[in-house]
């Protein structure tokens, strides 16, 4: 078990089993956008085997606890990130790469609507059009 996936597990008020460090560790190995089945992937190839369901409770749970974040990345698979600094993503319409894009404000939300009486307290913005390696063909 990695001790730094145990002590964020610890900190987020989880309790520590193999199948969470070996998925919080698989999130952090793929270090882009993955879905739920490229962690499965990435687990399997480390002789893991997590059924698709606990794998699936695990993502939420760690979403709920601040672990991770959706990556919304529009129409397709689910995209997740081990949770960091608050962003936003570039959806390249070429090869579908995501790409990070740093919050304008530096700080969730990013964005505030002039509505009177509401509170957001999360904004996501997707980019879409060619990352820099696509747009330099």
């Amino acid at each position: 078990m990695t001790g730094r996936s145990e002590a964020r597990l610890r900190s987020a008020g989880l309790r520590v089993t193999r199948a969470r460090v070996a998925i919080l560790d698989a999130l952090a190995a793929t270090g882009g956008h993955p879905s739920a089945d490229e962690v499965a992937s990435v687990l399997a190839a480390a002789g893991m085997r997590v059924p698709r369901a606990s794998l699936y409770h695990v993502l939420g749970t760690f979403a709920r606890a601040g672990l991770l974040t959706v990556a919304d990345a529009g129409p397709g698979p689910v995209r997740y990130e081990v949770a960091g600094a608050w962003h936003h993503h570039l959806v390249c319409r070429r090869c579908a790469r995501i790409v990070d894009v740093p919050c304008q404000s530096g700080h969730q939300p990013c964005l505030e609507p002039e509505l009177p009486g509401v509170r957001v307290d999360e904004a996501q913005v997707i980019y879409r059009g060619l990352c820099a390696e696509c747009a330099s063909l």
